[in-house]
């Protein structure tokens, strides 16, 4: 049985906490000032993020092994690590440096440790780069979002929260009975999608593999060597995506991402 105040792991949660999935999230934000670390720690304190329990609580196992969030008091310090030299080679650039450190947080046998909330910050000072270490558990993609977008501020108001684009509502002068067809109609097209799906996933397991590739792996391929591979796409790039598609982008962002999609065999 747990203590007072436990909170059951979901289980999603409970899933992603498996030794063998480890899911643990990585956020690379680049700057363009350097880093104050005592006003990042300043910041945390005083966040959102502090406010939700999940970071705030140890990930502690009862009896039977069903997991709980325990809550507990947080030491800034241990959650926020400050890494003053450049790591990787004297000459090497900024993002090679930081992709090299990324894969070696990637492939980190201890990964995060069960002795704090499952959270950390890296400071890596001499690149201007903070590093989110968030365990999949915590939440997913929607709520982690959430929680950093309610975490910052609009840059021309200080106090106010930042807004996206809404959907544009449906004219008040539409008929119910439109609107009641219009609502029938896409729950026939959901139901029908659902339908489809659920027969496409259960033909590929039965007799569907999924091909070969340079991507596949093998057996052992979680010893292989991992390498992060980084995309770059400016913002005046998407837009002309945005306008050649006819699509609607929310946040309109420049796109730096670095993801672990590919691996080495070793030599």
């Amino acid at each position: 049985m747990g203590e007072r105040g436990d909170e059951a792991v979901t289980p999603a949660g409970r899933l992603f906490l498996q030794a063998e999935m480890k899911q643990v999230i990585h956020c690379v934000i680049g700057l363009k000032n350097p880093i104050d670390a005592e006003l990042v720690k300043s910041q945390v304190r005083n966040s959102t993020m502090l406010q939700h329990p999940r970071f705030t609580s140890l990930m502690v196992r009862g009896e039977g092994g069903v997991e709980h969030w325990r809550p507990t008091e947080i030491d800034i310090d241990r959650h926020v690590l400050i890494i003053e030299e450049a790591v990787g080679e004297r000459e090497e650039e900024d993002e090679s440096a930081i992709n090299k450190y990324l894969a070696e947080l990637s492939i980190d046998s201890d990964g995060l440790s069960m002795e704090k909330p499952l959270w950390e910050i890296h400071l890596l000072k001499a690149h201007k780069c903070v590093i989110f270490r968030i365990h999949h558990a915590l939440g997913d993609g929607i709520s982690l979002m959430s929680m950093l977008l309610a975490s910052c501020r609009k840059l021309n108001n200080p106090n106010a929260l930042p807004t996206i684009a809404a959907s544009a509502s449906t004219s008040a002068s539409t008929s119910a009975s439109k609107t009641n067809l219009i609502n029938f109609r896409n729950l026939l097209a959901t139901l029908w999608f659902c339908f489809i799906f659920a027969l496409e996933f259960i033909l590929r397991c039965l007799w569907i593999r999924d091909p070969k590739s340079a991507l596949t792996g093998g057996a052992g391929v979680e010893l292989w060597p991992r390498k992060i591979a980084t995309a770059t796409f400016s913002l005046e790039d998407m837009k002309t995506v945005k306008t050649a598609a006819n699509a609607v982008i929310l946040l309109p962002l420049q796109l730096h991402q670095a993801a672990a999609l590919s691996r080495q065999r070793p030599a």
